[in-house]
Parts: structure tokens; C-alpha cells; sequence
């Protein structure tokens, strides 16, 4: 029997990074990542509609970073700053709440995603938003798969969709997959995401692939696509 394993997961270390990157002590160790999982759900439910990719989070003794990255950073950012002060405030009430350990120095990075079509959080979330606003869904798949195949560096995309599409009494998943997508090479570039569209006869499961070609190391541990 095949098995499924998650894109991400299956490229760390080789192409991927950890979303937390931190050292503990073994004691501690729960009690942070428990932290961690908790503060990234936390943000992800009130950054949505922000059009965010990614929440990476840094520790070390004296220094704990949040990197946020998105396609629309004014919109976290606001007007001089308001909203990015009032958000880390948000963070720090959330994290002293769930009792995590202070450091001396708090930083919060926010960082624009120059091509939001080649980001497979992004694109969930634009496929997430065309059906909750009750565009029918194979007219929001083909629009999002062709955008996406035109962004720079694309090689191909999948999008999956699962549910009551179009609030059919039985559920049922649509799929729509342009150029290639090699799930099974490690030094493939792809990235992937679930998503959620919330809708008033039920929820619609949502899934993206892009591919972004080949990466292969260089001399000087450089990455370059080919």
C-alpha cells in the first residue's frame, strides 16, 4: 500500500527549515513546543484574510523572534506602525498567559512575499475566500490554477477540494492539476498547504501543490534551481 507523507515534513533538512528553531531544556521542551503549536493557531486564526504564508519563530537565551511572512504586509503593519506594536503586545499577553519564558529582548519581523502566486498558503487561502463568497467552485479553481501557472518559477499545480461542493447533500472531492508535480523527488520544490473554506451548509476541505523546479546544491552549499 502507498504512503501518503506530507511535502514539507518529507523535504526538512534537504530543501526545508524548521518553523521553530530553538534549543531547551529537556524538561522545558514540552512545555515550549506545546507553546509554540498553541501561539501559531492562535495567530493564524487572527491574521486570516491577511493573506499570510508562513509563522516562524526564533529562541535563544536573551532573544525570542516571530517572523511573519506575507503577501500584504501593510495590513498587519498599519498606519505608522499601530498595528504591528499592537500585535506584539497581543503575543506577549498571549505567551505570558500560556506561561512560557520571558526573554530580555522581543522581536517581531514582518516580511513581504514578492511572489504570492508561487506561495501555496497564499493560494489556499485566495481558493478559501472565492468560495466563501459563494463563487462556484470550479470557476475559483481554474482562475486560482491558471494565475498560479503564470506566476514566475511555476513549474505546475494541484488543487484538491473535498466536501458538499456547490452544498450537494453527499460529499465529494474535485480535482484540477496543471504541469507536473513530483511528489516522489526529494530535491523537487514544492510547496504545500491545507486550508479550510467555512460555508453555511458545511465546511469544504481545501489542498495546493506547486511545483517550483528542481533545486540542486552548488559548490559553497549554495541552492540554485535549474
Amino acid at each position: 500500500m502507498s504512503k501518503i507523507v506530507h511535502p514539507y515534513a518529507h523535504r526538512l533538512v534537504m530543501l526545508r527549515d524548521w518553523k521553530s528553531r530553538w534549543f531547551a531544556d529537556p524538561k522545558k521542551y514540552r512545555a515550549n513546543l506545546e507553546g509554540d503549536v498553541l501561539i501559531r493557531e492562535y495567530l493564524e486564526k487572527k491574521l486570516r484574510g491577511m493573506y499570510v504564508s508562513s509563522i516562524e519563530i526564533e529562541r535563544n537565551q536573551k532573544t525570542t523572534r516571530f517572523i511573519i511572512k506575507t503577501s500584504r504586509p501593510g495590513l498587519i503593519i498599519g498606519r505608522n506602525g499601530e498595528g504591528a506594536t499592537k500585535l506584539k503586545e497581543e503575543i506577549l499577553k498571549k505567551m505570558a498567559y500560556l506561561k512560557l519564558p520571558k526573554t530580555e529582548d522581543f522581536k517581531l519581523e514582518i516580511f513581504e512575499i514578492t511572489n504570492p502566486e508561487a506561495d501555496a498558503a497564499i493560494v489556499a487561502y485566495m481558493v478559501a475566500e472565492g468560495l466563501e463568497k459563494r463563487m462556484p467552485y470550479r470557476r475559483v479553481m481554474k482562475q486560482t490554477i491558471e494565475k498560479v501557472m503564470t506566476a514566475n518559477g511555476v513549474q505546475g499545480a494541484r488543487i484538491v477540494l473535498g466536501g458538499r461542493l456547490g452544498g450537494a447533500e453527499i460529499a465529494r472531492g474535485e480535482e484540477l492539476k496543471r504541469g507536473s508535480i513530483p511528489l516522489q523527488t526529494l530535491r523537487a520544490d514544492i510547496d504545500f498547504k491545507r486550508e479550510r473554506a467555512t460555508l453555511s451548509y458545511g465546511v469544504i476541505g481545501i489542498k495546493v501543490w506547486i511545483y517550483r523546479g528542481k533545486i540542486f546544491a552548488e559548490k559553497g552549499n549554495k541552492q540554485v534551481n535549474k
